[in-house]
Order: structure tokens, then C-alpha cells, then sequence
């Protein structure tokens, strides 16, 4: 039997120096080591095939010569890093010239010249890159692409055809016993170029040479078709933007498909269906690692890992909304409306509809340098409706298997966009991708928070690749739990007394001192309802820190609880608290902070002549779920940025100081410039207050919670608010900080009661639930759960982890991975220093988990 054929595609970034070809070297002979007969089909350089486009447009005008230089200095470089002579490229760079100085000549470029001139890209790098093969070693031929594939002649086909062609799909025993009986081990040849029936160059649309990979793997019957690029595979979410991403290892041509088509640019969409009908298999791999596994296509995906598979981002989107009575009822009027696009060759992607309006979605980048044909296509839609552009906007897609099933399983998506407004929600006919259409600069963030939710907070998401930062970025090594170097004398204690917290002195110690390291920051309160654990507060007052209260009753417990603290050391930050409270807390001089207009309104006579902060609505939201996210219009909290002149006024009227300025946008943020962005926000609200001197930037300081997350940096969180100071030098910083201080200094310790088996899943009961831990239930919140009877033994099985509380949603963990437990057995419920026994109840009359300080000395 012969070798099978084996199509590998290496893509612009994969062929631009030395490193890169020798790793092409070194995947060539791997394959020909394993019996395979490798086809490698290269791209043009990155950003040749840019510049090619810029040089036709620059030979129209008659002023090619500078680009031709530049495009030829390219190739000579890497013809030197590669050690072959540049030489070779004298032929062609002759022809290039004078196909330019026709099109100079002519002051224009057919279809025809402009698909001969752009293939000039590949064949200049293949004749580079065989020579450089060749002295490897390696047995191998350099085929001319044009000699091989060949275009297929369309029913009312144009010149556009040289441009978009399209090759016969079918096995091509001609073809394969041509190649066969060149008799060496590979060959290489070009991707994006064919010809057509009358022997010209054509090309197969930009980024074609994965079309071209497809080709040559369906009309040889490849084994397989490797697309090789600079990234490891397809992610979660485009790494570069969002470095949780995960790999995702396997999918299946229908997801792949889905997440090529909506905007991910690691594979062009019209490579997968040919190889999906031929059913080879595609593997898209990093060329600057050969050895990792990368993402594996075929018919079988894994469908039940994660729901959500992807969520993809697609920029420079315009939506064109048509609005018309006329359309109630009316037979042909979306085909009149469709009618003027196809008359300006314009196809549509998304589609919404309703009684008097359609809405569809272009790619912006057709129109962008061409006013005169939008507004040709807006002045004849207008002559049957009333037609008008919304944009620059961004689609965000959510692709997976059933979206239609997933949606009442993550109805909370919805919540991300409570604030924001949707342009268009289109649900994809063959149920793999829900798309938001949404403003272009709002897109990053709102994807950022559905990756949050859809993926980084699902558990399944441990089972797929790791995240590209893991992976790639310059990851610190994160310290081992205390709780992991601690067992025994965790399970003393609980042995003495469970259900138990615990809490470690100095973790909390050592995230106070990280703090205060950061010279930035004028003042630090701590945020008491994260827990008011007196043994905690009495360790905070020590290090020098103030505290944050939202009750008069947190007020009054502190000042008996610690005599020497000073008023000025109180924030109270209290919300739809009664009017006496805000009386108590004047008169006592701890600061006070207003967040609504009416206490001003109403009560004007309680801050007259008195220092206040007021607490400003950002606009915006942060975090996991929504009811950790305190700004925007769905938030209870905050005065309306468009409500501050209000404020000005009546704080004049009252003679009210308003001496500082207050936001909170919520919780568990990693992303280091949240608290930069927010003190912008506040310091754009200066002009109306002028005696302002402070901005308290809130808490919300993420902490980690599961594997594979990378702690909030608060050297670079103290850097970017440098940046405020030196614009600002007297204004002071404050933060109020609560779970970064003591989250991960807790843990609940409690005994295994019971396991059960039900069907295919597995529950692990402790004496304790969401009556000691409601964070769960809650609002979704993760825990990290370990087996602390058998630390280091095997984790062989998946389980549910519950409480005995009468609710279906007394579940403290889902799915996860532990050794074999049984009745008796400690679990431990790590990152619960906060909002845990402070949130607790006595529900179904079951006494919640008692506290324990576990001291340093």
C-alpha cells in the first residue's frame, strides 16, 4: 500500500524566518518518519499579500516603485536568514515589475492582472522555502499550484471569477498518480492560487490557502489536512483578547464551521465543509511548537463538556434598520428590500424582522472607504422605506451544540446586556450560535463578562485545554494554599468541632501588607461585612487599617469593639438606610457617604454645613453574577453621572461639602486597570464639585478561586492609578477593600454524611450546606473542594457536592473531581474567609458552621 497523503498548510506567520522554517523542516520529516507523504502548502508572508493590494492600487497611480522595493527587500531578507540566494527571485520580481508598469501605463487593473499579481506572494516564498528544504535534507518537489488545481467554469460567471474561484471538490485519481510519480518523500506548493479552463491565474478569495489545503486534501483522499498557524488551536474566546481562553481540544465540523464563520480568524470558512463531507480529518496546530496537541476537527466533538463552546467577537459591523407601516402584511416587500442589495452586490448576514421593521447586518469594511455606495444603497432603500446606518457596532456570538436547549440553563446570560443596549439578537437557524449585536467599543468588555459566566465559571472547563495564559504568558507561580501545607492540624480542629470555619491570621496578614505596600493609595478600609469577625477586625486595627460600614449597627460594634479607633478611620456607606441613621453617623464624625439624591433632597438640613462624599453610578457593572455587580441602571446603588448637576445645586443651595467622590462597580475583578478606568470616571466629575479631595474607588479586588486563574496584580493595579495621581497630585485615594483581605484566609471544614449514586451521577453529602455557605446558591460562586482525609490520593471520581438543607439548590459544588469518599471523611471548602458565616442562617433550624481563629504565634 502507498504512503497516504498527509496535506499540511503552514500560514503567513508560520513561514517568516528561520525558527519557523525549521520547525516546518522538522514537522516534514516527523511525517515522513511515520509513513505519511506529506503535501505542504504554503501562504505568502504576513502582510505581503497587504502590501501586493497596496502595490496595484499604488501602479494605477503611477507610483509603484517605493512598495516594489519594499515587498522585494521581504523576500531578500529571508532568502538571507533562510541561506539561500535571493537570486532565485529575479524572474519573478522582473515579471512583477512589468505587469506594474502595464497597469501604470493603462491607469487600471483588471480582475484579471490583479489575481496574477497577488500570487506573485506564494510563489516567491515556495521557491525560497524549497531550496531551503532542500539543503535539509529533505526529499522534495516544488509544484506550481496553477498546474494542479483548477478552477471550475459557473453558470453566468464574471471576472469576479478571478478572484472568488472555486475548484472541483471530488478525489482526482489523475492528480493523486501525477503526484505519486514524482517519487519523492513531500512536496511543496502554494495555497490561494489555481487557474482556470483557459489557463489563467485565479484566486481562490483572500485567506484561500486553507481553501486550497481543503482542495488538495479532498482530490487526494489525505489522511488528514493540518492547518499549522500561531496559535495552538481554537480557544473559548480569541486569546489575544481573552487570555483565560481555553483550548479547545476537540470539536466537530458543524462548531468549527460556526467559529470560523462568526469572526475567529484561525481558520477561513470555506475550508471546513469540503473537508466535512469527505470526512478527513483537520488538525489545527502552533508551527512554533510542534509537539503540542492543538485542536482536532472531525465528525465526534466533545458535545457534553461544555455548552457554550466559544464566544466569538466579530468588529466593524453595520447594521442598516428599514422601517416601514407599509410592511404589515405586505407580499414582496423583503423581496424588494433584498432586491436593492443584490443590486449593489451587497450580501447580508444577520436578520431581524418585525411587524414595520427589518434589520440586517453588513461587514462594514465593504462600505468603509466607499461613502458614495452606501449612501447610493441608503437613497434607493429609502425610496421604499426609511432606511438609516446604526454602527460602528460588534456582533458577539455564542456558539455551541442545542442552543436552543442550553438558553433556560443560562437564562443569567441576559443579565450582561441589562445595561446595554442590543442592536440585534439573532438565533442561528441550525442552532449553534446565538449573536448580540451590540456598540463596537462595548464589545470587548460585555464578552469578557459572558466568558466569565459561560466558561471560566463552569467546572467542566477544567476537563478542556488550558488557558492561553497558563499556557503562554509569563505566568507567576502561584503559592501553595495554606490550608494545603496545614492538614493535620485542619483536621485536629475538625475533629474537635464541625461544621467549622477557620481562618488563618496571617493570610490575612500578608494581603493587608500588599496593600499597604502600594503608595498610591492614600487610605485602606476595610469592608467589615466581609466578615466581622472581632478576632479578624482586632488583627486589621493593629496593621493601621480603617473600616468600611453599610449599618449604623457595624458602626457601633466597631467603637465598642475598638475604644481607640478614631471616627475619621469609619467610612459608612450606608443604602436606603432611614434618616436617623445618617444623623447618628454625623454626629458621631465618621465619614459618610450619600448614594442617592433624596436624603439630599429631602433631608438637606441633616448635611447642611457638613464634610459628606457622595457615591457616583459609573454606568457600568463588574463580576460574575449580577448581583455582585453595583453599577449600572439595574443597580440599586448610585447617583446617575446625568443626576450630578442636580447634586451641585442643591449641595450650593445647603451650603453642603461635598468633599469626595465615591464608585463601586462590583466584585472579584482580576483585570488590573478596573480601579484606573473608574477613577477617570470620577475624576471627570470634578468640574462639579470643587472642594472634592478624595476619590474612593471601592473594593471589589478579586482574589483566586479555581485552577488556572492568575491573581489580581496589585503592582500593576498601583501603576496604573500612578498615572491619576500625576494628573491629580492632590487628590487622595481610597479603597475599601473586604474579600481580597480575607477570602482566601477561610475555610469550612465539614464531614461527609452520606454518598449516593443516582444514575450516571454521583452526590457527596456533608452535615452542612447553603445554610453556612449561600455564595453557591446564591449567585453561582465557585469553591474550590478537596478531600482533606485524603489529600494526595487519587481523584477517580465526579461528584456533586451537597448540603442536608430542604432546597434543590443546596449544592456547594458541581462536578467535581475527588478520590474515592466516604461517611467520615473531611472535605474542605477552600477561598470562604468571606461572605461566609456573616451570610449564614439557621434555615430548616440547622445551626450554620462556628468560627475558628487560627492565630500565627
Amino acid at each position: 500500500m502507498q504512503n497516504p497523503w498527509i496535506v499540511v498548510k503552514f500560514g503567513g506567520t508560520s513561514v517568516k524566518d528561520r525558527a519557523c522554517w525549521d520547525n516546518i523542516a522538522t514537522i516534514i520529516n516527523n511525517h515522513i518518519a511515520a509513513g505519511k507523504h506529506p503535501l505542504v502548502v504554503c501562504s505568502a508572508p504576513s502582510q505581503v499579500s497587504d502590501k501586493l493590494e497596496q502595490l496595484i492600487e499604488a501602479a494605477v497611480q503611477k507610483n509603484y516603485s517605493d512598495l516594489l522595493q519594499e515587498i522585494n527587500e521581504i523576500y531578500r531578507n529571508l532568502a538571507q536568514t533562510l541561506s539561500v540566494h535571493s537570486e532565485l527571485l529575479v524572474k519573478d520580481f522582473s515579471c512583477l515589475q512589468q505587469l506594474c508598469e502595464g497597469i501604470s501605463l493603462l491607469g487600471e487593473a483588471s480582475p484579471r492582472v490583479w489575481a496574477k499579481i497577488m500570487s506573485f506572494g506564494e510563489l516567491l516564498l515556495t521557491r525560497l522555502g524549497y531550496e531551503f528544504l532542500c539543503k535539509q535534507n529533505i526529499d522534495i518537489n516544488w509544484q506550481n499550484a496553477r498546474e494542479l488545481l483548477v478552477s471550475k467554469d459557473v453558470f453566468g460567471s464574471n471576472q469576479a471569477d478571478y478572484l472568488t474561484a472555486i475548484c472541483s471538490d471530488q478525489y482526482d485519481a489523475e492528480l493523486d498518480s501525477k503526484l505519486r510519480n514524482l517519487t519523492t518523500n513531500a512536496i511543496i506548493t502554494q495555497g490561494f492560487i489555481a487557474r482556470n479552463q483557459h489557463g489563467e491565474t485565479v484566486l481562490l478569495g483572500r485567506g484561500g490557502s486553507d481553501t486550497s489545503a481543503a482542495y488538495f486534501s479532498v482530490k487526494l483522499n489525505a489522511s488528514a489536512c493540518e492547518i499549522w498557524t500561531d496559535v495552538a488551536g481554537l480557544y473559548t474566546a480569541n486569546p489575544y483578547v481573552i487570555p483565560e481562553a481555553r483550548l479547545l481540544k476537540k470539536l466537530d465540523y458543524a462548531e468549527a464551521q460556526e467559529i470560523a464563520s462568526a469572526g475567529a480568524n484561525v481558520l477561513h470558512p470555506n475550508s471546513i465543509p469540503l473537508l466535512q463531507v469527505n470526512n478527513i480529518p483537520l488538525h489545527v496546530k502552533l508551527t512554533q511548537q510542534p509537539g503540542k496537541e492543538g485542536t482536532l476537527i472531525t465528525a465526534e466533538g466533545d458535545n457534553n463538556i461544555l455548552p457554550i463552546k466559544s464566544i466569538i467577537i466579530q468588529y466593524h459591523v453595520l447594521l442598516i434598520s428599514i422601517d416601514t407601516i407599509s410592511m404589515w402584511k405586505q407580499a414582496g416587500f423583503l423581496a424588494d428590500v433584498f432586491g436593492v442589495f443584490k443590486q449593489h452586490g451587497l450580501s447580508v448576514d444577520l436578520i431581524s424582522t418585525s411587524e414595520s421593521n427589518v434589520t440586517v447586518s453588513l461587514d462594514h469594511l465593504i462600505l468603509s472607504d466607499n461613502n458614495r455606495a452606501l449612501d447610493a444603497l441608503l437613497a434607493e432603500l429609502n425610496g421604499i422605506s426609511n432606511a438609516k446606518p446604526i454602527g460602528p457596532c460588534a456582533s458577539i456570538s455564542l456558539i455551541g451544540h442545542n442552543i436552543r436547549s442550553v438558553l433556560p440553563h443560562t437564562s443569567y446570560l441576559f443579565e450582561v446586556f441589562a445595561a446595554q443596549k442590543i442592536h440585534l439578537l439573532s438565533l442561528a437557524s441550525n442552532d449553534l450560535n446565538l449573536t448580540f449585536v451590540v456598540d463596537e467599543d462595548q464589545a470587548e468588555r460585555l464578552a469578557k463578562k459572558l466568558h466569565v459566566m459561560l466558561i471560566e465559571q463552569n467546572p467542566n472547563a477544567l476537563f478542556i485545554g488550558k488557558s492561553w495564559f497558563e499556557e503562554y504568558c509569563d505566568v507567576k507561580k502561584l503559592e501553595i494554599p495554606w490550608w494545603q501545607q496545614q492538614p493535620e492540624a485542619l483536621l485536629q480542629i475538625a475533629s474537635e468541632q464541625s461544621p467549622v470555619y477557620v481562618y488563618y491570621e496571617a493570610v490575612i496578614n500578608a494581603a493587608a501588607e500588599r496593600l499597604q505596600a502600594c503608595d498610591q493609595i492614600g487610605q485602606i478600609f476595610y469592608a467589615m461585612k466581609a466578615n466581622p469577625n472581632p478576632d479578624i477586625l482586632r488583627s486589621l486595627f493593629q496593621l493601621g487599617l480603617g473600616f468600611e460600614c453599610v449599618s449604623l449597627q457595624e458602626v457601633k460594634y466597631l467603637l465598642e469593639l475598638l475604644p481607640d479607633l478614631q471616627p475619621q478611620y469609619i467610612l459608612f456607606t450606608p443604602n436606603f438606610a432611614p434618616k436617623d441613621e445618617y444623623k447618628v453617623a454625623l454626629d458621631l464624625g465618621v465619614n459618610v457617604i450619600v448614594d442617592n439624591i433624596y436624603p439630599l433632597k429631602f433631608w438637606p438640613e441633616l448635611f447642611a454645613n457638613r464634610n459628606i462624599l457622595i457615591r457616583i453610578d459609573p454606568g457600568y457593572g463588574e463580576g460574575h453574577h449580577k448581583y455582585v455587580c453595583t453599577g449600572g441602571t439595574e443597580s440599586k446603588f448610585g447617583i446617575p453621572l446625568n443626576d450630578l448637576p442636580i447634586v451641585a445645586d442643591i449641595a450650593t443651595e445647603n451650603n453642603m461639602h461635598i468633599i469626595g467622590l465615591h464608585a463601586h462597580s462590583g466584585s472579584g475583578i482580576l483585570q488590573a486597570d478596573a480601579w484606573q478606568q473608574l477613577a477617570l470616571t470620577l475624576t471627570s466629575c470634578l468640574e462639579y464639585f470643587p472642594e472634592v479631595k478624595i476619590i474612593n474607588l471601592g473594593g471589589g479586588l478579586g482574589v483566586v478561586e479555581k485552577p488556572g486563574q492568575q491573581p489580581l496584580s496589585l503592582i500593576s493595579v498601583n501603576d496604573s492609578l500612578k498615572h491619576v495621581k500625576i494628573a491629580y497630585p492632590k487628590l487622595q485615594i481610597w479603597l475599601e477593600p473586604g474579600r481580597y483581605l480575607v477570602a482566601s484566609a477561610g475555610v469550612l471544614l465539614a464531614r461527609v454524611t452520606q454518598v449516593k449514586h443516582k444514575g450516571d451521577v454521583n452526590f457527596v453529602g456533608i452535615e452542612t450546606g447553603m445554610n453556612s455557605l449561600i455564595r453557591p446558591a446564591l449567585y453561582g460562586s465557585y469553591h474550590e473542594i478537596v478531600n482533606l482525609s485524603k489529600l494526595d490520593a487519587p481523584k477517580t471520581m465526579l461528584a456533586n457536592i451537597v448540603g442536608p438543607i430542604c432546597e434543590t439548590g443546596d449544592v456547594l459544588g458541581y462536578s467535581r473531581l475527588l478520590p474515592v469518599t466516604e461517611e467520615g471523611d473531611v472535605l474542605l471548602i477552600a477561598t470562604t474567609g468571606a461572605y461566609g458565616h456573616c451570610m449564614s442562617s439557621s434555615y430548616n433550624m440547622r445551626q450554620p458552621a462556628i468560627e475558628y481563629f487560627l492565630n500565627t504565634e
